[in-house]
């Protein structure tokens, strides 16, 4: 059914790879009815000359100049076009944050992710799906099917090149260029065979094959410390996974990790769920980039570093749902910014070595509550040609959830 543009709305219609030959005839004819039509260059190129509609070009940096460019909109007939659906992984999701819901009509196409899926055959419940390789490495276990949603045309090469750092080459990568238009291809081999050139407009699906045993990362609470690379300052495995525990990760929900040291608990606290983000305090610029690192080969390079001192540190931070304090509680207005900071229903844990922080934990705990555990971890270790207990230093965990006001 043809539409009529009205003033003010924002239709958005999304385009294939086939370009305006692909759009539908009522959907030529609303761009065809349009005083302003914005879009990358590429699909603005397309675009037949009887469409006389001002063209522009997305800006840089978009988010920055969006309030101005859609208040230049408000009594103007506007068409934004986009790729496939806008709302996989397209502009729809930031429009969206500019544009009130009344005005914003959507005419989707299909994505790439479903023209993916139907040429590899694969149910929907049965892919995951990356906007950002980057994140491969949370997502590494045998029989796994992944859709990379590549950014260009280096991404293969990065992609395989860490399937097979992982063990993982027999892997199969198919790469899939052009979905639905007249140049449409395909590339496939194994990761350690892989040799293809792909053009910069494709997605990438893999299927995760171990061609031999391989020590895989899982997602519950409590990574091998080998997995970190650090110099000592490392929330040890079995602190961690209790700690976590109690922090209790939830889709969306934002940590801060105080006195970070290696980044542990605040990468596995995203390793959770894809929605979850940690922004890392270190006041150690070695250490800072040491959590960085850590984040990227564990699959959350999302993860934000914070270099610098609580609590000044924390001033500009998004409010946490839960705070983990590392090291540094002792600091003069940590626990109370923390605490301050932290809503309803927040979570609070802080770990303890020392006598000086054991009092402040225990003084905090008498006024507002919460559980305090002595956690005492030993090892198996060998005593000459016998094998005894190896203590740890033990930790006092001070947990809390912070209650409703009164």
């Amino acid at each position: 059914m043809a539409e009529t543009l009205r003033r003010g709305d924002v239709h958005l219609v999304g385009v294939g790879a086939d370009g305006w030959e692909g759009l539908a005839e009522p959907l030529r004819a609303l761009v065809a009815q349009a005083e302003v039509v914005v879009g990358g260059e590429r699909h603005l190129a397309m675009l037949p000359p009887h469409v006389t509609a001002e063209r522009v070009v997305w800006p840089s940096p978009m988010r920055a100049a969006l309030p101005g460019l859609v208040a230049s909109w408000s009594d103007r007939r506007v068409v934004v076009l986009a790729s496939g659906d806008p709302f996989v992984a397209g502009i729809g999701t930031t429009l969206r944050d500019f544009v009130p819901p009344e005005r914003l009509v959507v005419h989707p196409a299909v994505s790439s992710e479903s023209l993916a899926r139907a040429r590899m055959g694969w149910p929907a419940e049965s892919v995951t799906v990356l906007r950002d390789h980057a994140q491969l490495p949370r997502h590494l276990a045998a029989g796994q099917r992944l859709l990379v949603l590549s950014r260009d045309e280096h991404v293969p090469a990065e992609v395989v090149s860490l399937l097979v750092d992982a063990g993982l080459g027999a892997s199969r990568v198919t790469a899939l260029a052009h979905l639905g238009g007249a140049d449409e291809s395909v590339a496939s081999s194994t990761a350690q065979t892989w040799k293809h050139a792909v053009p910069s407009l494709h997605v990438l699906a893999v299927e995760v094959v171990a061609d031999r045993p391989t020590s895989f990362l899982g997602w519950v609470a409590g990574l091998p410390d080998d997995a970190f690379e650090h110099d000592g300052q490392l929330t040890k495995r079995d602190l961690r996974a209790s700690a976590l525990a109690r922090l209790a990760p939830v889709p969306g929900a934002v940590l801060w990790d105080v006195g970070a040291g290696a980044g542990s608990v605040g990468i596995e606290w995203m390793r959770a769920h894809p929605t979850c983000r940690t922004v890392a305090v270190e006041s150690h610029p070695e250490r800072a980039a040491r959590i960085a690192r850590n984040a990227a080969r564990l699959g959350v390079p999302g993860l934000q570093v914070v270099e610098g001192r609580a609590p000044d540190a924390l001033a500009d931070l998004p409010d946490p749902d839960a705070v983990f304090v590392g090291g540094g509680a002792t600091g003069e207005g940590v626990l109370d910014t923390a605490w301050a900071r932290l809503g309803p229903g927040g979570r609070l844990v802080v770990h303890a070595v020392t006598l000086e922080t054991e009092r402040v934990v225990v003084d905090w705990a008498s006024r507002v509550g919460g559980e305090l555990t002595r956690l005492a971890v030993e090892t198996a270790r060998p005593i000459g040609t016998f094998t005894g207990w190896e203590p740890a230093r033990a930790v006092v965990q001070w947990a809390v959830t912070k209650e409703e006001t009164p």
